[in-house]
């Protein structure tokens, strides 16, 4: 079957999607909003579908509003093939008998082009009909509705929970800084308190890290872009090393192969982060060229042996050299667990994920400043 979208100007046809996931199709035991038959026509809104069975012999134009497909009477009328009477006796007949509450499933709407009001009818009324008529199409329009109103559904909820998760990130941030500050400035909390509320703070971004993470939307930037001071050599990266290799050997934690280098690697690595392209730098920051030294010395493994640590101790040392290695309050900006967590993160993610990895550090370097 064929399912044609048109658009209906509206004012509220981006309203009736965001309440999609609020109320499922519960017409029949009329648990929605009561309108009562007599009250003032509404202006025609929603999204129109077009509705065409195997054979093309019907086409009608069905409205999807409040979480239901509307039919017109003569529309009914052409789609079960019965006459004008006998449809509109079987609609009185379902509302006379109780089958179904008439204020819930009967609306007046102005349609364009016509000077008077038109009577729709709910899913649920054209099911009833087509029973009482025992019309084929009728079934057939059943399942193709049915399955119409779940894609329609789902797909208002899917676009309404990621923009109620963003915003919702939005909203917390705001709020905890706010009560933060408040509570900070009135004097009303301990060093117990403050210690408490620095931890709702830096967590509230953690959640939103880890959604931008799962939607792979992770800022491809920095939003404080600090420009290099001070560049690693290779003499300096060699000393760095030279010096945890001696105080990892003091305690027995390493062995005769930790830091020897793989021909000229570590040297390709330093250069890598440097380069230019068209005069330009191709990282043009201090988080960016970190956070590309900590991936490469990780992945290319130019090392024997402690790639991840050395890894750490270079993206570190690198950092500390362009005073990046604190937060403002003077704070590590990653914890020891943090930068275990992360070493291992990029060592054991797949190469493809590589521009997902450079991201990831870019926007933990945000933490604090």
């Amino acid at each position: 079957m064929k399912a044609r979208s048109k658009k209906v100007a509206s004012t509220r046809a981006k309203a009736v999607k965001a309440k999609a996931p609020a109320r499922r199709s519960a017409h029949r035991k009329g648990r929605m909003q009561p309108r009562p038959p007599d009250a003032a026509p509404e202006t025609v809104s929603g999204e129109v579908i077009l509705y065409q069975p195997p054979g093309g012999r019907i086409q009608l134009d069905v409205r999807l509003e409040r979480d239901t497909v509307w039919l017109t009477q003569a529309q009914m009328v052409e789609l079960f093939g019965r006459d004008q009477s006998v449809v509109s006796r079987h609609i009185r007949n379902v509302f006379t008998e109780g089958e179904l509450p008439e204020e819930s499933n009967m609306q007046k709407m102005h349609i364009a082009l016509s000077d008077k009001p038109v009577v729709l009818y709910s899913l649920d009324t054209i099911i009833s009909v087509g029973y009482r008529v025992k019309s084929k199409q009728g079934t057939r329009f059943r399942i193709w509705a049915t399955q119409t109103l779940r894609d329609h559904l789902l797909r208002g909820y899917t676009l309404n929970e990621k923009r109620l998760r963003e915003r919702g990130f939005t909203e917390i941030e705001q709020a905890v800084e706010l009560l933060s500050n408040t509570l900070r400035n009135q004097f009303l909390v301990t060093e117990q308190g403050r210690a408490v509320l620095d931890v709702v703070q830096r967590y509230t971004r953690a959640w939103k890290l880890l959604l931008e993470y799962d939607e792979d939307s992770l800022p491809s930037t920095p939003a404080n872009p600090v420009a290099q001071s001070s560049e690693l050599s290779l003499t300096r990266a060699r000393a760095a090393i030279q010096a945890l290799r001696a105080a990892l050997a003091s305690r027995n934690e390493s062995t005769d192969l930790f830091g020897r280098e793989r021909g000229d690697q570590l040297e390709g690595i330093l250069g890598a982060i440097e380069q230019t392209f068209g005069g330009e730098p191709l990282y043009p920051t201090v988080q960016a060229r970190a956070a590309h030294l900590l991936y490469f010395v990780i992945k290319d493994h130019p090392f024997s042996d402690g790639n991840k640590r050395i890894g750490t101790l270079l993206f570190l040392e690198y950092l500390r050299r362009n005073q990046l290695l604190l937060r403002a309050d003077g704070e590590p900006r990653l914890a020891d667990n943090a930068m275990v967590a992360l070493a291992l993160l990029v060592a054991e993610s797949d190469p493809r994920q590589k521009e997902l990895m450079i991201r990831l550090v870019l926007n933990l370097l945000e933490d604090g400043r």
